[in-house]
């Protein structure tokens, strides 16, 4: 199986893909999205920066279905809603090229590839350089998204074959007011 993992950015997305047979992990490809050469205040062109690239991604490595990371509430607002516009531009890229996506989060992702949640980016490319035989250091946004990658595919069927088990239903007893849920 064929998985492309995305590490969602403004700036840069990383992205990297990796072929899984049974327990052995191959990389195929990793870089960057980069939306520098975008005027800074140019949000819209940067959006399309990032959806485009991301199917290229999908049309040249031709992955079977993808990960991506999800974003958290930073110190700064306004940082963590542009980022989760980077990452609703990543979505919907691979969405309307047909993969099925599951999501982590950056401690899920440290945890399966390092081994703890606290884990540094220097801590994850060197497992993931180690994971994947690369003969040296990837990025750290693309080290990132192989490690996405890896982490889906480890856990990726466990996590199919629960859900096919086991429905997912909606909390009826968390419903909060006015019709918001989780």
């Amino acid at each position: 199986m064929r998985i492309l993992g995305i590490d969602p950015g403004l700036q840069r997305t990383g992205f990297g893909v990796i072929e899984a047979e049974g327990h052995k992990l191959h990389y195929i490809a990793s870089g960057t999205i980069s939306t520098t050469e975008a005027t800074r205040g140019d949000l819209p062109l940067r959006l399309k920066i990032i959806f485009d690239g991301v199917q290229e991604v999908v049309r040249r490595w031709q992955p079977q279905c993808a990960s991506v990371e999800i974003v958290f509430v930073n110190v700064n607002p306004q940082s963590t809603l542009l980022l989760g516009q980077a990452r609703g531009a990543a979505l919907a890229a691979l969405v309307s090229s047909g993969l099925p996506v599951s999501e982590y989060t950056a401690l899920q992702m440290k945890k399966a590839v390092v081994g703890h949640g606290l884990a540094n980016k220097s801590q994850v490319q060197e497992m993931v350089r180690r994971l994947l035989a690369l003969p040296g250091l990837p990025g750290k946004d693309a080290a990132d998204a192989l490690g996405l990658a890896i982490s889906h595919a480890h856990a990726g069927s466990s996590m199919a074959a629960l859900a096919a088990a086991t429905p997912l239903q909606r909390r009826s007893h968390a419903l909060y007011r006015k019709g918001r849920s989780y």
